[in-house]
């Protein structure tokens, strides 16, 4: 409080050298007048500085006839800003200003700012002008609220001027009631809490090409002619062409067939036969190949009945599916199909014997690109021979470096069009700190359709990290508990965002809650830059001075553009005032 009682000090001189009557009365208890500002560091809070300066006075104290102009302003190296002004009358003033009772008590100016970076390394002030109406004090006179000096002659000329020199001689009068601005809510990692987008890679592809082998009903022989059909000769050309391929696994097997008319034991033996003579047949076809074939059957072939009339023009195509729902048994489909008799005429036509048949399956594993391969591709600027899924897999699950994960995003973006490629593209920018990038890219995956819940918490922290708290707000209902909690911490409640938190974001709650003992645990295993940089701040504020120190310098060995941050860092201001040098 030694500087609190300095207004009224000044004010009183400045009665003294000026014959202002008002203020000279007002000295005579300034004893027992008290000013306070809380918080008394200033923190940035939802883009804003706030504060509420309180002063306590005595009864009697205030003249009823006296006036003050009382100006905030916010004053930093090679400028200032002013804010509100708020004028304090007494209870005999006839203007329309705010009374102040002769009875003593309390009254308090709330103070708010938009945040300038510039006011990392600030003070806020109060500039003080008087007005008397007795004495010269007539009109708005500036007080030197330091010492009670009036402005000089030269002084009054450059203030009228305006400009820096103006500035200069305001900031001088001004009165210091706080001392910088704790950013902490800045450091905020959004991009902590941000996901990415899957994707669908597989380094693995299982692809299956197959063909038939056809019989006649209640036949097991293979004719000449399905044995040596155009579909059976493109079927040995795929596998003739996978064995080339040495990324390729393949597995042969000939399944039979019956289609599901007639009794089932009968159709079951006769699938049996024709699984037999497939595998012949295949065995024929391929002999040349040295591939071995498995063989099974599958009797009544329904699965392959109920394909073939899904994708059929039959008209009543849908009270038939109906009836394989309702019905497991084969012998109840059956009958219920036979008694549509306009139906089951065409199902003899089109469908049945399409499922007589020894079908030959290939199932083949290729194996993709190793990560290996696919890095050199990429270190080699050849991201064309990559496919979209490889881009992004290796975006996300290879690539250490967040740069290098940019520069595969941006590509697959604008190559593929992919709305999962821009969302974790976005994720990528938040995390070299390019807010706006990071939303332009999250909000045009947005607009190409992609619409889940990590799409709306992205959303909602794209647009903390450019300072757009109410906009974030509306995806709030959407989002994930983490987000909703880094909403919390943006908006100052920190007690509240600490309890859903962790690591680093956590930590930052957790400090700012003044509970660094639990500030200090949540970033306990976290060796990077800028928990080291915390940790100094934490040992600064708990007076461990050679702790942060070592933290401090920990930090900036990992990252050589924190000691700028430091250096304005209100959180750092004893150690560098114990003599500390970076």
């Amino acid at each position: 409080m030694k500087n609190s009682l300095k207004l009224f000090v000044a004010i009183a001189m400045a009665a003294v050298l000026t014959g202002c009557n008002c203020f000279s009365k007002m000295a005579k208890n300034q004893d027992d007048v008290t000013i306070a500002c809380t918080p008394d560091v200033l923190a940035l809070n939802n883009g804003k500085v706030e504060a509420d300066i309180t002063v306590n006075y005595p009864a009697k104290y205030y003249n009823k006839k006296a006036v003050l102009k009382v100006t905030p302003v916010m004053v930093f190296e090679g400028g200032m800003v002013e804010g509100a002004t708020k004028y304090f009358q007494g209870s005999k003033v006839k203007d329309n200003y705010t009374v102040v009772p002769a009875t003593g008590g309390s009254f308090t100016q709330h103070v708010e700012f938009p945040y300038d970076a510039r006011m990392a390394q600030s003070e806020l002030k109060l500039l003080i002008e008087v007005k008397c109406p007795s004495g010269p004090c007539k009109e708005w006179t500036l007080v030197n609220a330091n010492n009670g000096a009036m402005p000089t002659k030269a002084e009054k000329a450059a203030l009228a001027a305006g400009g820096k020199q103006a500035e200069a001689i305001k900031a001088a009068f001004a009165l210091p009631v706080a001392k910088g601005v704790n950013t902490l809510q800045s450091d905020l990692a959004y991009s902590d809490v941000m996901s990415n987008t899957a994707n669908n890679y597989k380094n693995v592809t299982t692809v299956v090409t197959k063909a038939d082998i056809m019989y006649a009903i209640n036949s097991s022989t293979v004719a000449r002619k399905a044995a040596d059909t155009d579909e059976l000769k493109a079927f040995k050309q795929n596998v003739v062409d996978q064995q080339s391929n040495d990324r390729a696994t393949q597995k042969l097997y000939v399944h039979g067939y019956a289609s599901p008319d007639g009794p089932e034991k009968f159709n079951d033996n006769l699938s049996s036969a024709r699984s037999k003579s497939g595998h012949k047949a295949a065995e024929k076809l391929l002999k040349d190949t040295g591939m071995a074939l498995d063989v099974a059957s599958y009797g009544e072939d329904w699965e392959g009945f109920k394909e073939l009339v899904a994708a059929s023009d039959i008209d009543d195509k849908d009270i038939i599916l109906q009836v394989l729902s309702r019905y497991d048994s084969s012998t109840q489909r059956e009958a219920e199909i036979k008694n549509m008799s306009a139906v089951f005429t065409e199902l003899k036509k089109e469908i049945l014997p399409k499922l007589r048949r020894a079908q030959l399956v290939n199932s083949t594993d290729i194996k993709g690109k190793t990560d290996a391969e696919m890095a050199a591709l990429i270190n080699n600027g050849r991201l064309d021979e990559l496919t979209n899924e490889e881009l992004l897999y290796m975006a996300e699950s290879v690539l250490k470096d967040v740069k290098a994960q940019a520069t595969v995003l941006e590509y697959a973006a604008k190559k593929f069009n992919d709305a999962r490629a821009y969302n974790n593209l976005g994720v990528a920018y938040a995390k070299l700190g390019d807010a706006k990038k990071a939303l332009q890219n999250i909000e045009k995956a947005a607009q190409l359709g992609l619409n889940n819940n990590e799409l709306n918490s992205n959303l909602a922290l794209a647009n903390l990290a450019n300072g757009n708290v109410a906009k974030a707000q509306q995806y709030a209902a959407a989002a994930d508990a983490k987000t909703k909690s880094m909403i919390a911490a943006a908006q100052g409640n920190y007690s509240a965002a600490a309890s859903t938190l962790s690591g680093y974001n956590a930590a930052i709650a957790n400090t700012m809650n003044n509970d660094l003992t639990a500030a200090k645990k949540a970033i306990t295993s976290d060796a990077s830059a800028k928990a080291d940089y915390l940790r100094a701040v934490i040992a600064a504020k708990e007076g461990d001075l050679q702790t942060a120190k070592a933290q401090l310098q920990s930090a900036i060995s990992k990252d050589a553009s924190l000691a700028a941050k430091a250096a304005k860092d209100v959180n750092l201001a004893n150690l560098f005032a114990s003599g500390f040098k970076l």
